[in-house]
């Protein structure tokens, strides 16, 4: 089984200084993790932990993650490879395909290419870019962004790298939408993430979306006593991938409202471990 906690998992952690990326390669190997999935606050300069606070709840505004030089990077790397942890998909924020102002399309396009350049320095599988826009897609948006994916998953592709979409905000949070996208970019991944869907939408979600799942993030909030998630039915979730025959990475992205955020994360990976096990 391979296993990954993506690091917005310990977002409060890292806001609150009391986690690195170093700190997060250890934390992530005490939890019995295969793979390292950063989220790029993680590899980014924060002058102050309000910005990854800030960066968390608007990730179509983190221009300022900044990400760290290239020797950082190579140290980032050795501390994963002494650990045993591979890179599996490294979640942007920042850098996504659709905006308005072409000058500000330009700015993002060099940021999603200097994130590639990151990926491949960390030997990762893949790389998270949002599709950016409005709910829906119009015409002239959806042409911009249709452009922007073929730029960057030529780019990526030259590294091995594999670029995905989530379904994370804006058009993405609708099913119907991130259809469309895989339809007409076939080598786009998809990072399936069970709960980010507009109000209403999740079980169509689950149900059109399942078979293009190339990534996950398995969300969780809430766990009762004996440890079962009362927000949505993940032991459901991960049944409908396995029979869409998803062989990935199992990442979750725990959000825990009344728990710390390592213990969130144990929980979880506890609660996979469970439904893997009863196959």
């Amino acid at each position: 089984m391979n296993l990954s906690i993506c690091s917005f998992s310990f977002h409060r952690l890292l806001a609150a200084g009391k986690q690195d990326m170093f700190q997060y390669i250890k934390d992530s190997k005490n939890l019995c993790c295969t793979h390292l999935e950063p989220w790029n606050a993680h590899l980014s300069r924060i002058d102050q932990g309000q910005e990854v606070l800030h960066a968390g709840s608007n990730p179509r505004m983190s221009h300022h993650l900044t990400a760290m030089d290239d020797n950082y990077l190579d140290e980032v790397k050795q501390a994963a490879d002494e650990a045993g942890l591979a890179f599996g998909c490294i979640a942007v924020d920042g850098a996504h395909i659709y905006e308005e102002n072409e000058e500000d399309r330009a700015r993002n396009r060099a940021k999603a290419y200097r994130w590639i350049s990151i990926a491949e320095r960390l030997s990762a599988a893949q790389i998270r870019i949002d599709s950016g826009g409005g709910d829906e897609f119009d015409e002239r948006s959806f042409e911009i962004i249709i452009e922007g994916y073929e730029d960057i998953i030529r780019r990526a592709a030259e590294s091995g790298i594999q670029v995905v979409v989530e379904n994370h905000w804006g058009p993405t949070r609708f099913p119907d939408n991130v259809v469309k996208l895989k339809e007409a970019l076939p080598k786009l991944g998809l990072l399936l993430d069970s709960w980010n869907w507009a109000p209403g939408k999740q079980a169509e979600g689950w149900l059109k979306c399942a078979k293009y799942a190339t990534a996950t993030h398995i969300k969780t909030f809430h766990f009762t006593e004996d440890g079962q998630e009362l927000t949505q039915n993940i032991p459901a979730f991960i049944h409908l991938l396995q029979e869409h025959g998803f062989d990935g990475i199992w990442g979750i992205e725990s959000v825990p409202a009344n728990l710390d955020e390592i213990e969130g994360a144990r929980k979880t990976v506890e609660l996979i471990k469970r439904t893997l096990k009863q196959q």
